[in-house]
This record gives C-alpha cells, sequence and structure tokens, in this order.
C-alpha cells in the first residue's frame, strides 16, 4: 500500500473522524487537544479538553464527542517520540464529553455510571438511537490496573448504562453494518469480542466461560496488542495493531485474518472517508502523523452529520 504522510508533529494523535469537507479532526493526546487537519496538512485546534483526550466523534447532531481518559504520564525517547505509560499524577478523571465544533466550548456529560467512577474512556461510536457506545480502558498505575468496561450512554446527558463487565482494557468499538452486532478489541490481551445488541444499550450475554458476556471472534497470537477499530462496508473490522504495527482485517466470524504493516509500532487508529468511502485515515501515534492510504474495501458509513 501507498502511504501518504498527510501531516507531522502531532503529540500523539488518535481518534481519526473524515469530515464531509475533506479535513480530518483527531485528538491529540498528549497535548489535551481536539485538532483538525485540513486536506493540505495544515492545522488548526477545534477545542481543548485538557488531560487526555482519547477518542473522537461526531454525532448526527454535529457536535463532536470526546472520551477523556483523564491523563497520561509520558515515556519521550531522544527522538521526540511518545508513548504513554501510567495514570498522570495530576489524573482529573475519566470523563464522555461534548464539544461545539464551531466554538470550542467543551461540557462533560458523564463521570460515573452507576455510582462507578469512569477510569479511562478510550474509545466510542454514535449509535442511530440518540445513543452513544464507549470503552472504558481503565488506568494503569505503577503496581495496579482497573478493570474496564463497555458503556452506552444517550447524547442529550439524560442516561448512561453498563453494557459489559469486566473486560480487560477494552479499546476499539465498532458496530456491524446492520447495526445489530457491537465489535470491541482488547489492548493487551489481543482479543476482538462480539455482542449482539437486543436493543439500544442492551447486549444479548452468552454464558460462562465468557467473561463478560461477549463471544469471541479473534485472538493475534505473539505479542501485540489491539488498539482502535473501524468496520469496513463488507463487515469485516479493521484493528489497529500496536507493536506488530499496522491494521489487522477480521472476518465477522473469525475465520479470515490479514495484516496490513505500517512503518509504526504504535499505529493506533483508523477511520474511512473520501467520495466513495475507500480513503483510509491512519494515525501513528509514536512518529506523531496521520496518514491517508487508498483501501481496497470501502469502510462503513457512520451516524454522523454530514
Amino acid at each position: 500500500m501507498e502511504i501518504r504522510t498527510l501531516t507531522e508533529g502531532l503529540r500523539f494523535p488518535e481518534g481519526p473522524v473524515a469530515c464531509a469537507d475533506g479535513s480530518v479532526i483527531l485528538v491529540e493526546i498528549a497535548a489535551g487537544a481536539l485538532t483538525r487537519v485540513a486536506p493540505d496538512g495544515s492545522k488548526s485546534t477545534v477545542a481543548r479538553p485538557g488531560a487526555g483526550p482519547n477518542g473522537a466523534a461526531i454525532g448526527p447532531d454535529g457536535k463532536g464527542y470526546v472520551v477523556n481518559n483523564g491523563g497520561f504520564e509520558w515515556a519521550v525517547d531522544d527522538q521526540g517520540r511518545r508513548r504513554p505509560l501510567v495514570q498522570a499524577k495530576d489524573y482529573s478523571g475519566g470523563r464522555l464529553e461534548r464539544v461545539d465544533l464551531a466554538t470550542g466550548a467543551v461540557e462533560v456529560l458523564y463521570r460515573e455510571c452507576g455510582g462507578h467512577q469512569l477510569r479511562g474512556p478510550n474509545d466510542l461510536v454514535c449509535d442511530a438511537h440518540g445513543g452513544i457506545y464507549f470503552t472504558d480502558l481503565g488506568k494503569r498505575r505503577a503496581r495496579d490496573m482497573d478493570v474496564g468496561g463497555v458503556y452506552y450512554a444517550k447524547r442529550d446527558g439524560s442516561g448512561i448504562i453498563e453494557v459489559a463487565h469486566p473486560l480487560v482494557t477494552p479499546n476499539g468499538i465498532g458496530l456491524s453494518p446492520d447495526a445489530n452486532t457491537l465489535y470491541v478489541a482488547e489492548t493487551e490481551a489481543a482479543r476482538l469480542w462480539a455482542f449482539d445488541i437486543i436493543e439500544p444499550g442492551v447486549v444479548k450475554k452468552d454464558p460462562w466461560p465468557s467473561p463478560h458476556g461477549g463471544r469471541i471472534v479473534a485472538g493475534m497470537g505473539g505479542y501485540q496488542r489491539f488498539d482502535s477499530l473501524a468496520v469496513q462496508e463488507d463487515g469485516r473490522i479493521a484493528v489497529a495493531t500496536l507493536i506488530n504495527g499496522g491494521i489487522t482485517v477480521i472476518s465477522p466470524d473469525g475465520r479470515h485474518v490479514e495484516h496490513n504493516p505500517m512503518p509504526d509500532p504504535m499505529t493506533t487508529n483508523i477511520c474511512f472517508g473520501g467520495p466513495d468511502m475507500k480513503t483510509a485515515f491512519i494515525t501513528l501515534s509514536w512518529t506523531g502523523k496521520l496518514v491517508a492510504v487508498d483501501w481496497p474495501t470501502a469502510g462503513l458509513k457512520l451516524n454522523q452529520a454530514g
């Protein structure tokens, strides 16, 4: 695949969202910012949520939605490449935020669910029913780490419920083309899970030995880790893969797996855009780049404005 660098110098970019005007909105976690990358590669700040904005989406209402992990401590090497470590010393708590993309105003919608504090919200996807599914990966500290989960929140701030728990570092999340299946990727286990949706925010739970009710789609061998994901129009799931840097494409039944390498071990996110949805925008976070690739299969159109 020919990889085109759209812009560089980003401070650990994730959560790209392809916009109708050809720009891409993404988060810069280490900068605490929501940034727009224009087609010519120029950058402008949309908003500054602060702490650790980790994933972004644009809802059908035209508002931006950001999952904020509350902040990381960072390791930076002698070439300026950075990677996240443990919970920040000034950790401010996890939350789901709404952003006015015109003014940059940031509003916190949720900080907890059922009396439990959100720890490290990581990725999100909007449905067609006024809600957002999002993962809470949790936070890691020097000697312990949180157990994660999946949540469903109304965009208007009227309610939030737990969808599945416990998961080990749940990260990427997406909906199948018919919106009847919710996919969730676990980072440290490099596993992809599926949940059958009964109604908005409610999933069918498979019995033990499933730890949380999901059914396993695929698990990778060796040392590699899963990050965020996007779903293709043909139903296959494209999962950004760490260490074994690239995009791993998995069929819904898990029988077919292909790996598309990228030149960065911290290949963190993928989204689709362009007039035919065949342009893949990929964040190479260790090297601070947003790149584009002509993808062989169209991506699934999201529930977003424009």
